[in-house]
């Protein structure tokens, strides 16, 4: 046989034909009705899967996220809001730890089923206002933007709007498209799932309202019983939270107003700036991404992706209301911040930037080839398993770059197994309830294996979880961190509360892979239970 065969030029062609055949496929399945939804779910389950695998490893030194943590103590007990924030988080948790164990993994795999799920709406959001291909290279983009891996790893309200904010826009967009009562129940029940997940949700509802108010074919949609059904069915559907909320005496809104209310401008509008700039950097990611997918093969011909006249693919009334929505909601919020001088967090930039993605791969100039579909795909594919191999060495390296981040790599599940075991040998019964800040009591309801009920002293909108009452009535277990700066304040409560009290000091320390995290010093005070 001849050396020819085996040839560099021979062996670059051999591939070029397998990239292009691929690419046919993947254009295909994705075009194809069936075909398209059965790849986005297999896409959104392998990401889910895998960067749940990578997630677990990459936080493997560390405990999960007092977030997460409070999400697991708030499931314990299904109420109708949880003093700080609507209920529908801690139900879904609620639910995930009635099937899964109370483990570290078991929260990763929480967020990123969360996420994966978003992708799938997002897709359904797509296909209403792209075509198939378009659709399925949206939803690439999105498991390239960190918010989808990297940054969603903790599970929280924030996160579970990746869901129900999705839902929202679809919803939306099938009622301005139908126009029909039906049509106004679903999206009445989205905007209803959308605000029991947290309130932050009214800006994407103001946009929406917004949208529909100055689209051009606002008449036609104001007009039929789709808007107003909408309304009713939400009013309905919340009126028992509202309930709760009058009986609690707006507690949410008193914790939203005494932790991000500012006085000072300036420093007000560093944050502005600081939110702005995290989330175009977040961005950065999946839009580079995407430009070099388009552009790399043919960098000396931009008519190959970019050209005048009709835009088939493009449904040019339902991208104006993904424009619509997007833009309001990313001027929105920190013009409102600056406005009402409010602490504008990085992290409420989670849930807004979705339709991003979309409202670029919208517009009617821009051609998609069939090749940067598979480009995209396997830019993901290959930045996924670089990081699953990588995540190891990088669990290792940061515990050695930030070896006294108390936050991170503080020893509470330690904590929580030592204080179940003292409590178990003084009383012989289950651990009922812990009293300590979030950060500290909800990771002893999610470790130990007793669960105790978190009691958040000096907290006007407590969980609700449990009472002082109830804690004196079986006993608890009282924690103050002395890193923490409240250190002061959670012993001035303790000595006025633990009467009788048998008073430690725990310390605790992490090792991982032969290094040290903080040794933390905690101050335990343990009350026993009434007799």
């Amino acid at each position: 046989m001849s050396l020819a065969v085996f040839s560099p030029a021979r062996l670059r062609v051999s591939a070029s034909s397998k990239v292009r055949r691929l690419a046919v496929w993947l254009a295909a399945s994705a075009s194809d009705r069936t075909g398209g939804m059965t790849l986005v779910i297999w896409f959104a389950t392998a990401h889910a899967l895998l960067w749940t695998e990578i997630l677990t490893k990459l936080k493997a030194a560390q405990d999960v996220h007092f977030d997460v943590a409070e999400a697991f103590a708030w499931g314990r007990k299904f109420q109708l809001g949880y003093g700080k924030h609507p209920p529908l988080s801690g139900w879904v948790a609620g639910l995930w730890f009635q099937l899964f164990p109370a483990a570290n993994w078991a929260t990763y795999a929480l967020a990123m089923t969360t996420v994966s799920v978003g992708l799938v709406v997002c897709w359904l959001i797509a296909l209403r206002v792209v075509d198939r291909r378009r659709a399925f290279f949206v939803v690439v983009m999105l498991a390239l933007y960190p918010i989808f891996n990297f940054k969603g790893f903790k599970y929280n309200p924030d996160l579970l709007q990746l869901i129900t904010l999705p839902l929202v826009v679809l919803a939306y967009l099938n009622a301005f498209e139908k126009r029909t009562a039906l049509a106004g129940v679903w999206l009445g029940l989205a905007a209803a799932a959308a605000v029991l997940t947290k309130y932050w949700v009214l800006t994407m509802i103001g946009a929406i309202g917004i949208a529909a108010l100055i689209h051009p074919e606002r008449l036609a949609f104001l007009r039929s019983p789709a808007p107003w059904v909408a309304i009713a069915t939400l009013v309905v559907t919340i009126a028992p939270h509202l309930w709760w909320l009058k009986r609690v005496d707006f507690a949410p809104l008193t914790y939203a107003g005494d932790v991000y209310a500012l006085t000072d401008r300036s420093e007000c509008l560093k944050l502005v700036l600081g939110y702005i700039g995290h989330n175009l950097a977040l961005l950065a990611a999946p839009v580079i991404l995407a430009v070099l997918a388009l552009a790399w093969r043919h960098p000396l011909a931009p008519a190959r992706v970019w050209a005048r006249g009709a835009n088939h693919g493009v449904n040019g009334s339902q991208a104006l209301n993904v424009w619509i929505i997007q833009i309001v909601v990313a001027i929105g919020p920190p013009l409102g911040a600056l406005a009402f001088v409010i602490y504008l967090k990085t992290d409420w930039g989670i849930s807004l930037f979705f339709l991003v993605p979309l409202a670029l791969i919208a517009m009617p100039g821009l051609r998609l080839p069939k090749i940067a579909l598979v480009d995209l795909t396997m830019v993901w594919l290959a930045i996924t398993l670089a990081v699953l191999a990588a995540a190891p060495y990088i669990a290792a390296r940061e515990m050695v770059d930030y070896p006294n981040s108390a936050s991170g790599y503080s020893a509470r599940s330690e904590l929580a197994r030592e204080l179940t075991e003292a409590w178990h040998q003084r009383f012989g019964s289950r651990w009922a309830v812990v009293a300590g800040t979030t950060e500290i009591g909800d990771p002893m309801t999610f470790y130990s294996p007793d669960h105790p009920a978190t009691y958040t002293p000096n907290e006007i909108w407590s969980s609700g979880l449990t009472s002082l009452e109830e804690a004196r009535r079986l006993g608890f277990i009282g924690i103050c961190d002395t890193t923490d700066e409240r250190s002061a304040a959670c012993e001035k409560w303790m000595a006025a509360n633990t009467a009788g009290a048998e008073n430690l000091v725990m310390r605790t320390q992490r090792f991982f892979n032969g290094h040290a995290g903080p040794s933390t010093a905690w101050k335990v005070y343990i009350v026993p239970p009434a007799k």
